[in-house]
């Protein structure tokens, strides 16, 4: 079906691409806001990947491969919107709180807290493939493909988000090292 669409599109058929935008549009914008932490830029990200892929559907070889194609615009929206934008910041908060009141009552909201800190630490080029890979559940050959990139790279660039990501979570909270009480240090 979405097949069918994307070749309506590319013949110019405006209503073949409205059912494409409105079906790809959540995910789009899941996408960007994934990549940028920020919902106005992705928004901002998400309008201008529309644009773009009503723009050169036409150049798009493969249909049936529209999936992929559609979220390299994206995530190449959202670069150009970190590249043009003064609001935004690696590891830029929208309303973060320092610690919970209770840490025993409110222990899951305090490392959801550490995660998305350091989740937003990462470089773009992690986060993209974070997002693509663990949220949108692409292969890594589909990663690959959707952001032009080697296979290699995707897995390079997965290796260093995920080690990064663990080691600011050690930092954050060293219970969740999983090391034992007894070999902790104790001040």
């Amino acid at each position: 079906m979405e097949t069918e669409l994307v070749v309506r599109a590319q013949d110019g058929d405006r209503e073949a691409f409205a059912e494409l935008a409105d079906a790809s549009l959540d995910r789009f914008l899941a996408v960007a806001q994934g990549i940028l932490g920020d919902t106005r830029l992705a928004e901002d990200a998400t309008q201008q990947a529309l644009l773009s892929i009503w723009q050169n559907l036409p150049s798009l070889r493969h249909p049936e491969r529209f999936g992929a194609w559609s979220y390299r615009l994206v995530v190449n929206a959202c670069y150009s919107e970190v590249r043009h934008s003064r609001r935004w910041m690696p590891g830029m908060t929208t309303q973060l709180t320092s610690e919970p009141a209770a840490a025993d009552e409110f222990g899951q909201v305090h490392d959801r807290d550490e995660l998305e800190r350091a989740f937003r630490d990462l470089s773009l080029d992690h986060r993209t493939v974070l997002v693509l890979h663990h949220c949108l559940g692409l292969t890594i050959p589909e990663v690959a493909h959707s952001l032009d990139i080697p296979e290699g790279t995707v897995r390079s660039r997965l290796y260093h988000a995920m080690k990064k990501l663990r080691a600011a979570l050690r930092v954050a909270s060293p219970t969740a090292t999983g090391t034992p009480e007894t070999e902790r240090v104790r001040p």
